[in-house]
């Protein structure tokens, strides 16, 4: 984690402070902010630095399947459970558990989560009996959790037990001044990895990077400076700046140059809609207190395919 902005310091601070309890920590942030090392440095700047730090995408785990993957499961509990298998909670005994996004678990996994928090025992599908749990659970989203309880797509009551301790990530915008620390730290790692010799950016690439407003945060700044890196045959590395980029930074992805990713329109087109899409009908749900009727109702449509649009989008009704 590098960095000496206001923005950048005072998280670290926080970080620091987090680090000496044994609370469950809520890291909330933009993607690309950099959430698996702040667990990181929570877990390594902590008591439990000894023991193993286990991450795990909840956003890669089939809803049906979460309950095995945290807490296994015992011989003979369902078809083809021809082995005992230990959860990923045994694995991070007397370490850290990491819950990265955290927001896609389904209504289910997240009853059995909170009743896991509640007293730190479990019992392994098929068992009979307790185990008590001696880890600690960090956990990770991209979204704001309070706006997804509005819409019926997160239980408030682990909202509360997750936020004991939290920590929002600034976004890259925001960190005035650590954009060139940053190119540095990566020039070196990809020296040192790629041994193609030491290069610099080009003064005029730095001054554009200072005032673009990456989307994409640190990672999509790291993706870059790898990628050009690569690429470039000179020892001076110079990138065209996204068009726009004037006495203002740019919003978005607005004009990314020809170095940078850009989707084509029908790809961009699609996405726009559905986000559109999502935050409309989540809007609407919480309007409607959560009754689908009602929604239906509020936005002109037939109840039936109201609810088929919040099962595309996979909004949870109340």
């Amino acid at each position: 984690m590098i960095g000496q902005s206001p923005a950048f310091v005072d998280m670290v601070r926080r970080i620091e402070r987090i680090a000496r309890c044994e609370a469950p920590v809520l890291i909330e942030g933009e993607t690309g902010t950099g959430k698996e090392l702040a667990a990181r440095a929570i877990h390594y700047g902590g008591s439990r630095r000894d023991g193993p730090f286990v991450p795990v995408n909840c956003g890669a785990v089939p809803g049906d399947l979460v309950e095995n993957e945290l807490f296994g499961h015992k011989r003979g509990a369902f078809t083809d459970a021809n082995v005992e298998q230990i959860g990923l909670v045994a694995h991070a005994r007397h370490g850290t558990l990491f819950l990265d996004e955290i927001d896609a678990l389904s209504l289910k996994a997240q009853v059995a989560l909170l009743r896991f928090l509640q007293d730190q025992h479990y019992r392994p599908l098929g068992g009979s009996e307790s185990i008590r749990a001696d880890v600690r659970l960090i956990a990770a989203a991209n979204c704001d959790l309070s706006a997804l309880v509005a819409c019926g797509g997160f239980r408030l009551d682990l909202l509360f037990r997750l936020r004991i301790m939290f920590v929002t990530l600034p976004p890259l915008r925001d960190r005035c001044g650590d954009v060139p620390l940053l190119v540095q730290a990566f020039l070196g790692q990809c020296s040192e990895r790629f041994g193609l010799g030491d290069k610099q950016i080009h003064p005029e690439t730095l001054d554009w990077m200072n005032r673009y407003r990456w989307p994409g945060n640190v990672r999509e700044l790291e993706n870059l400076i790898y990628r050009e890196y690569l690429l470039s045959d000179a020892v001076t590395i110079q990138v065209d700046a996204p068009i726009g980029i004037g006495g203002k930074a740019l919003d978005g992805n607005a004009g990314l140059a020809p170095s940078m990713h850009v989707e084509d329109f029908r790809t961009a087109k699609t996405r726009a809609i559905a986000e559109f899409e999502s935050r409309y009908l989540a809007s609407a749900l919480s309007a409607a207190g959560g009754n689908v009727t009602r929604a239906a109702r509020l936005v002109g449509k037939e109840r039936r395919a109201f609810g088929k649009l919040l099962k595309k989008h996979g909004i949870e009704r109340l």
